[in-house]
């Protein structure tokens, strides 16, 4: 398929995907015209990718990272490094921290709504409602 097919079909900009093919994330081969061409499996491979952007990590982390993960045909993968898991669990530990923090800031911006306006603010909705009831986390 070409460049903008896969845009289309991962909602990925076609110089987000550039970028990931310099940054050695993405590969494809050239048609006899030049044009980039991508295989099948480049789709959830661009999907993965973001997944991995937006749990923050970088683009050299998910160059040594996706080696590692499994295709969706199951076929082998390389074992991540000891210092790789490391490093991805401390990203974890950060993202938790995150959560966290962003908990502990509505219940201050719930606690100026309700002093702004005597109303009591409607109960928690959405995935930070589970870290805001559970204290342990």
């Amino acid at each position: 398929m070409r460049i903008g097919e896969l845009a289309r079909r991962t909602a990925v900009s076609e110089r987000s995907l550039r970028y990931y093919e310099q940054q050695g994330l993405l590969s494809s081969h050239r048609t006899s015209g030049g044009h980039r061409a991508y295989d099948e499996g480049a789709v959830d491979r661009v999907i993965r990718i973001q997944e991995l952007y937006a749990a923050g990590l970088c683009s050299s982390k998910i160059a040594a990272l996706l080696p590692c993960i499994r295709d969706a045909d199951g076929g082998p993968s390389l074992e991540a490094t000891p210092l790789l898991v490391t490093e991805l669990c401390e990203q974890r530990e950060r993202l938790d921290r995150m959560i966290a923090d962003l908990a502990r800031a509505r219940e201050v911006l719930d606690e100026v709504i309700e002093a702004a306006s005597g109303e009591p603010v409607p109960g928690p909705l959405g995935p930070l409602a589970q870290v805001r009831e559970d204290p342990a986390t």
